[in-house]
Formats: C-alpha cells, sequence, structure tokens
C-alpha cells in the first residue's frame, strides 16, 4: 500500500502542472487562424547547428504543405525568441514579416492551389525551461560529470517555440519529418524516428533522424548528452520484430539492461489491450533525460532515476509506463483539439491502473483507481468546447477523472464488450495516425460496441462537475428503494446488503432491495457518485 500512495501523489504533481504552475510561455492550438485552415502540413524538415556554450540555435525550417484554394498569405507560428533572416517558397525570396509570433509570407500574386516548399532561417536563443517538462522549453544542463546535457520539451506551447510550424494539433505532417542537428563533438543526438546517418566534421557532429510517420509538433524535438546506446530485440503481439533502444548516459550503462526489461514489460502489457506497438517500422526507444519525462515518440524522454517499486512480484516504474503508453493514446490516437485532451491523458492513466492490475490483481488496481476517484476536483468540465487553447485545456482531472471515467465505462459495458472496444478504437484506421479523434468519436464508437447509447454518461462525467447521484429511500422494515437523480439511463449497480452482495439495475424509477441493515452502494467504487438517504 505504501508504494502506491507515495505514486499517487507523485502522479498528483504531474496532474497539478495546469493548475498550479500554468502553462509556460505561450499558447497552442485554439481557434484555427483563416490562414491557416488553408493549409495541410505534410513535411517538416528542421535543421539546427546548436551551440551549448553561447545557447544558440541557427539553421532553418523547411516546411512542405498543401494549399487547398490560392491565397496571398502563407502564415506560420514561431515564437519572438528568434530573428528570421530570410524566407523563400518554391525556391524564391518571399517578402514577410516576424511579428506576434507569427511568420506572415505575403505576395502580389496568390500562392497557387497544391504543394508548397516554404524554407524559413532563422537562429536565436530558445527559451530556457526553468521547471521541466511542466514550464517547457530548453534544458541546457549538465550532467554529473560537468558535461553539456541538452533537453527539450514543448507540449504546452507547442512546437513554435524550437521551430516554425501549424502549431495546431489538428495537422500533423502526413509525411513525416526529418530532424538535422548539429552539436559540439562528444554529444550524441537521439530524435523520432530513425537514425539516417551521423557525420564528424572538425569539432562538430551532425545527427539525422527521420520519421515517415505522422508525428505531432511536440514530439519534434532532440536530447543531446553523452549517450551510449543499449539494445535488444523486440517482437510485437503481431509478430514484427524492431530494435527496442535506450540511450542512456554511459555512467548509467549497467543500468541499462534492467531498464529494457521493464520497458518491454510494459509494452507486452499495452499490446494486449491497446494492440500492436505503432511504429513498427522504426523503434521503440527511451532516452535519459535531464527532467521527468514526456511522451515524445519512438523516443520517449526518461528521467525517474530508476526510482522502481514492487507490484506483485515485478518491479514496475511509473514514469517509464506512463510516458510509453502514450505511444498508443496521443501519438497513434491523437486529439484534433486539445479540448479533447483527455483522451490521450485519461485513457493512457487508465493504462497506468490495467499495469497495476496485471501485476499486482484486482485489488492493486481497485485501490489505485479509489486514489484516482480521490484526486478528481470537478472544478470545471473535462472538455470545455471543440475549440480550446493548450492551456484552458490543461488541469489535472483530464488525468484522474478521465481515467475514472474509462474504469465506469468498462464497469457499464463489462470486460466482454470494454476490452474489445478499446483495442478496436485504438487500431481502426478511421481513428488512428492521420485521424484525429474528438470526444464524440469515443462516444459514438463505444455506444457503438454497447449496444447502447452511452451519450449520457459521456455528458455526466465528461461535460459535467457532477458526480452520479444515487438516492436510497427505506419504504418499509427490511425493503429500500433506489434510483438514479441525473442520469437518464440504465446502469448495473453493486449493493452490498445483509445477504450479501448483487448487482441491480438502477433508473430514475426505483428499484427495490431488500436488507436487514442499510445497503452499500457501489462498495468497489466504480463511480465517482454523491449518495442522498432520506
Amino acid at each position: 500500500m505504501k508504494h502506491l500512495i507515495i505514486i499517487f501523489f507523485v502522479l498528483s504533481e504531474i496532474m497539478a502542472w495546469g493548475q498550479d504552475n500554468g502553462i509556460m510561455n505561450g499558447i497552442s492550438g485554439g481557434a484555427l487562424k483563416p490562414e491557416q485552415e488553408n493549409m495541410d502540413i505534410r513535411h517538416y524538415t528542421i535543421s539546427l547547428d546548436v551551440d551549448p556554450k553561447a545557447r544558440l540555435y541557427k539553421g532553418y525550417a523547411e516546411i512542405e504543405l498543401i494549399l487547398k484554394n490560392a491565397a496571398p498569405v502563407i502564415l506560420f507560428d514561431l515564437k519572438q525568441f528568434y530573428t528570421v533572416s530570410k524566407v523563400t517558397v518554391n525556391g524564391k525570396p518571399q517578402v514577410f514579416t516576424h511579428a506576434g509570433g507569427l511568420v506572415r509570407i505575403t505576395s502580389s500574386q496568390n500562392f497557387s492551389t497544391g504543394k508548397q516548399t516554404v524554407r524559413i532561417n532563422y537562429g536565436g536563443k530558445p527559451p530556457v525551461a526553468k521547471n521541466a517538462p511542466w514550464d517547457t522549453g530548453i534544458q541546457w544542463e549538465k550532467d554529473s560529470l560537468g558535461r553539456h546535457w541538452i533537453a527539450q520539451t514543448c507540449q504546452g506551447d507547442g512546437g513554435q517555440i524550437f521551430f516554425p510550424c501549424k502549431d495546431h494539433p489538428s495537422d500533423e505532417p502526413n509525411e513525416g519529418a526529418d530532424m538535422i542537428i548539429t552539436v559540439p563533438k562528444g554529444l550524441v543526438v537521439a530524435g523520432p524516428g530513425l537514425l539516417v546517418k551521423s557525420e564528424a566534421k572538425g569539432n562538430k557532429t551532425t545527427f539525422h533522424w527521420k520519421t515517415n510517420y505522422t508525428i505531432s509538433n511536440y514530439c519534434l524535438v532532440f536530447n543531446a548528452g553523452h549517450y551510449v546506446v543499449e539494445r535488444k530485440k523486440y517482437t510485437t503481439s503481431a509478430g514484427n520484430t524492431l530494435p527496442m533502444e535506450y540511450y542512456v548516459l554511459d555512467y548509467n550503462k549497467q543500468k541499462a539492461a534492467r531498464h529494457l526489461d521493464l520497458l518491454e514489460q510494459s509494452c507486452r502489457i499495452l499490446e494486449k489491450y491497446w494492440g500492436e506497438y505503432p511504429w513498427v517500422k522504426e523503434k521503440i526507444a527511451i532516452v535519459e533525460t535531464p527532467h521527468l519525462g514526456m511522451e515524445h515518440q519512438t523516443m520517449n524522454a526518461y528521467g525517474n532515476r530508476y526510482r522502481y517499486t514492487k507490484i506483485g512480484n515485478s518491479d514496475f516504474d511509473w514514469l517509464l509506463h506512463h510516458e510509453f503508453g502514450h505511444e498508443w493514446f496521443a501519438n497513434k490516437v491523437s486529439n484534433n483539439d486539445w479540448g479533447h485532451m483527455w483522451i490521450q491523458e485519461g485513457i493512457t492513466s487508465f493504462g497506468d491502473a490495467l499495469a497495476r492490475e496485471a501485476l499486482g490483481g484486482q485489488k492493486e488496481y481497485l485501490e489505485y483507481m479509489r486514489q484516482l476517484g480521490h484526486s478528481a476536483q470537478n472544478r470545471i468540465p473535462i472538455v470545455q468546447g471543440d475549440t480550446v487553447d493548450s492551456k484552458q485545456a490543461y488541469h489535472g482531472d483530464i488525468y484522474s477523472k478521465g481515467a475514472f471515467f474509462m474504469h465506469t465505462l468498462r464497469y457499464v459495458m463489462g470486460d466482454e464488450k470494454f476490452f474489445p472496444a478499446l483495442k478496436a478504437f485504438a487500431t481502426d484506421s478511421r481513428y488512428t495516425y492521420d485521424n484525429m479523434v474528438s470526444t464524440r468519436d469515443v462516444n459514438d464508437h463505444f455506444s457503438k460496441v454497447a449496444g447502447m447509447d452511452l451519450s449520457p454518461l459521456f455528458r455526466l462525467y465528461l461535460y459535467t462537475t457532477e458526480k452520479l447521484q444515487l438516492h436510497v429511500r427505506e419504504a418499509a422494515a427490511g425493503t429500500y428503494q433506489i434510483r438514479l437523480l441525473n442520469l437518464d439511463m440504465p446502469v448495473p449497480l453493486d449493493v452490498q446488503t445483509s445477504e450479501g452482495r448483487q448487482k441491480i439495475k438502477v433508473l430514475s424509477r426505483e428499484t427495490v432491495v431488500r436488507s436487514k441493515t442499510m445497503p452499500v452502494l457501489d462498495p468497489d467504487g466504480y463511480y465517482l457518485k454523491k449518495v442522498i438517504i432520506e
């Protein structure tokens, strides 16, 4: 029990990120700008020469996009930390301005419909993260031997704090991205996708990383340190073999093999419930970072310092497991607006509970869910709209209450329907990779599998701050009437009576149970509830 409570309080610190510390320097998402709604991003190339001594970036970003309609303006987000020196479109220099966090490229004649290749040369000092990953930016850190150790995080602010982009979760580059990062010799760069090559020249080394998958802006980051790479082969649940890698600081190399074993353990558990690991053409990888962690696609950041706990008879690293779970929910299944961020955070947090059940049994699972239920604040709804920016969307309940909602949904549907529905959602092409999702998609999918309209339950948990209200009235000696007050659909309910436990269906009209003592409703805690006794 002690280890579970410790984990819960550490997780609570993460869930307090948006409430207590705010979301950093800028805002990602929100209502799409008309000029950007006209753009479909296809590919990013980010090429930077990184100088940790001067704390400078210098390089370019090349963005391939499709204009849906001819337009006089192409518009990108880029914070004012940088100076833009040159802009070309299809190789031709263009007039531009860089003000208010926007690079506005204009033409006396419209840019034509179809494919455009924009190259923006820029440089400057990126913002420094004072408390990464909650406060995003770059970390110019030193490892324990006093050597440069560089990390990037930008989930809250978005990629715009590092490179020019269309900073909205609804548009990921369909054809992937290249990151070409040059660092002082001796440093090793870890990035998304596959390492195309590394090339030393003089006192610098350039690393070229490439992914062909869609990828979110906030996953287009790199880490650099005095890394060595520990590797093993992993065969997925569908029989595909790919590398599993850990970019670990050289003096921690002896810890890497055991750490990869725990990563494999997490992958086996999550594949059981969510289907095959999503990025089989590339790699499974983590990188040691000076901050706690972040879900960077195919190169998850890890900084929990090997603080394992015991669940059942197994070692477990909650941070490793949680961030890795985002490879499915966040990276593969991505919300089309920050307003639906609970999908990635809540379902991934529910995946943390499933790991506890897999390793420690139902008792461990139920205790963890009770802890998450107790942490739900219910101050603002989980879903506040369809065009919400990152600052407005981010609060603790998208983790705790979002996970608890999935726990409730599991109980209402029953395992025989819920788990196939969950795996289908994570593997259906309508909801994955190029196709972004909303809460309505989740609602419609699970309702179809359940064979009933689950909208009232979705509305109660996700669009209001109410708890399920259950009314209990003693109608006569040994007879109790139970009904729902604020949910217009029948749901199952465990009731502990003097004769033992029974499962009933409760509705807005009374359901009668017999007991010599006051019945206990939902003793295992499957609902966030308020029981009113008359």
